[in-house]
């Protein structure tokens, strides 16, 4: 949820009503016999009160999971800042009467000044370094150890309190207590999340999700995650193939789990614009430390060119993390087909990754096709596999064989290949991975032998290119909801995306929040979510990436396209219910909120 401008500035405000009642009191002369010494000892003692409130907001948010406390982190911290340096200019300014020398001599012949001095110092850089700008350039594991000086800030500061009073250390021992229970919490979460990242990291299968009993599914979807990841190592795997593996910033394996199949969600900043992509998982869920995206550069492909280009050992990279329905844990049927097209083999080889890695005992069947030779990404572990593996069968086809060995298939997947290939290929459950068209075409093939609707799952993808070719048709396809009813259901994201550059170029978008009663003119390249935002109307999320489900809102009228629909259920798909975040307006809408 994201708290609103207003809720802020009540906030802001409250933080200051302790400085205005403060003044107030100044101006008319009520702070005692000894103001200065009164104004000295309240900023004090407000510094050390919202350094306590600082520290107790995570553990407060991960106890009552209300991860919007955590927007209010920033502005305590700065506020403790704010009191503890108006603590000591007070100090300076009235009681040495703003004289260096005066105030350095008593510093230095009181030791209680030189332990406040030192907290007041830390503070500075903690304060300096808050920016989302700082925390981007500093990186999330050095910035996030610089900011634990705070715990040494709130020591320094119950201690500078405790020497001050001498014998009534009751004001103090209240400040004490709160932040040795809340540096323990601290030291023990760390404590049991290294426990946890020990035991998984030797124990990948067993800390992989496990499957219910009973029907076969995972218990518990993988929980969202969004923060940065590290490229450690980069692949050539083809001519334009590369593949970027991702570690965490800090500790020894991944921040969150995944299912094969799943992928995740880029966020990039290119010529100064933000550019949002989902790129599949390639690896395999029991590899904890890392996971791998596969990634082909498309001549037109802004995200693609960016990651080829520019993108190296080291790079940090914002993530949204897992999402996709497109798995396969082995749970679900005894045997598996897989076919793929081009770079479309990549969720399908996470897939076999995770299968052999576990040794599941069915039958795999890979059926590849790609253009050459040259084009057969993961060749060397396919063939490593399926040497070591006898219930893995691989079937390569080049689509342009000229002048190449004999060992591969020749020619477009056809009903031949596969009945040739699969035996018994109806009775299998089938996955589907590639460009739209050959994703559509074989589905059609699978039909034709027999193979149930129900048992064919697919991902498909259209690359820039094609899709630009596409778009003024593709905005009647993939991911498009007519009239509040869904068009289709394929989870796809390149004809999404074609369908907006077709409609920002052909149509003349409005969107209407009913119950708020605005409406504005859109282009087809804002989210419903962004629009919302600009008017003030409130929407809640999280994710902003088409995860966490927080974001939906009913589609009233008219057509949106969204690239990513996975927190949509089939009974919200019923009621209309749409993802705020993900929907970009292709004419007239209008939402309930």
């Amino acid at each position: 949820m994201k708290v609103s401008r207003f809720a802020k500035s009540i906030f802001w405000l409250n933080c200051a009503v302790p400085l205005i009642l403060l003044a107030w009191d100044a101006a008319l002369g009520r702070l005692g016999a000894n103001p200065v010494n009164f104004a000295i000892r309240t900023t004090g003692g407000l510094s050390l009160i919202f350094i306590v409130l600082t520290l107790a907001v995570t553990p407060a948010s991960r106890m009552t999971g209300w991860g919007w406390l955590g927007q209010f982190r920033r502005v305590l911290g700065l506020h403790a800042f704010f009191y503890a340096g108006l603590h000591f200019l007070i100090f300076f300014w009235f009681d040495r009467a703003a004289s260096v020398l005066s105030t350095l001599s008593e510093i230095a012949m009181r030791t209680y000044l030189m332990v406040g001095i030192v907290g007041l110092v830390l503070m500075a850089p903690l304060a300096i370094t808050s920016t989302d700008a700082m925390i981007k350039r500093l990186g999330p594991r050095r910035w996030k150890l610089l900011h634990r000086l705070v715990y040494v800030v709130a020591i320094a500061g119950v201690l500078h309190f405790a020497m001050l009073v001498k014998a009534d250390i009751a004001w103090p021992i209240a400040f004490a207590i709160p932040i040795a229970l809340l540096l323990a919490w601290r030291l023990g979460a760390h404590y049991f999340r290294l426990r946890r990242e020990s035991y998984q990291f030797r124990n990948p299968v067993a800390a992989a999700p496990a499957p219910d009993a009973a029907t076969g599914a995972p218990v518990a979807k993988p929980k969202h995650w969004s923060g940065q990841l590290r490229v450690v190592k980069v692949f050539q795997e083809t001519p334009d193939v590369r593949t970027f593996r991702l570690a965490a910033t800090e500790g020894p394996r991944l921040p969150f789990d995944f299912l094969p199949g799943q992928y995740l969600n880029l966020s990039f900043v290119i010529d100064g614009k933000k550019v949002n992509r989902s790129y599949t998982i390639a690896s395999s869920p029991t590899r904890v430390g890392s996971c791998e995206l596969t990634v082909k550069r498309e001549p037109m492909g802004t995200s693609s060119r960016h990651l080829h280009d520019s993108v190296d050992a080291g790079t940090l990279i914002d993530v949204n993390a897992p999402a996709g329905r497109f798995t396969f844990t082995g749970t679900e049927a005894d045997s598996v087909v897989m076919i793929a097209g081009g770079v479309g083999i990549t969720p399908l080889m996470a897939k076999i990754r995770y299968l052999t890695d576990i040794g599941w005992t069915g039958d795999i069947y890979l059926v590849f096709s790609v253009k050459t030779e040259r084009d057969i990404i993961f060749r060397d572990e396919l063939d490593y596999l399926r040497t070591r593996f006898p219930n893995l069968h691989v079937t390569v086809t080049l689509t342009r064989a000229e002048g190449t060995s004999g060992e591969w298939e020749r020619g477009r997947i056809s009903p031949e290949l596969l009945d040739r290939v699969v035996p018994q290929i109806a009775t299998r459950r089938v996955h589907i991975c590639g460009p739209t068209e050959m994703t559509d075409l074989t589905r059609q093939m699978l039909l034709d032998l027999g193979v149930p609707a129900e048992a064919i799952k697919l991902e498909s993808f259209t690359s820039p290119a094609r899709a630009a070719a596409q778009a003024p048709a593709a905005a009647d396809t993939n991911g498009t909801l007519v009239n509040g009813a869904p068009a289709a259901t394929a989870q796809t994201s390149e004809p999404a995306r074609a369908a907006v550059n077709g409609a920002a170029t052909h149509t003349a978008a409005t969107l209407t929040f009913a119950r708020s009663g605005k409406t504005l003119p859109i282009s087809a390249r804002k989210t419903v979510l962004e629009a919302a935002e600009d008017l003030g109307v409130s929407i809640n999320y999280d994710c902003r990436a088409g995860i966490c489900g927080q974001c939906k809102t009913k589609l009233l009228a008219g057509h949106v396209t969204m690239e990513t629909q996975d927190a949509l259920t089939h009974v919200d798909r019923a009621n209309n219910l749409i993802l705020s975040c993900q929907a970009r307006c292709i004419d007239q809408v209008a939402v309930e909120a």
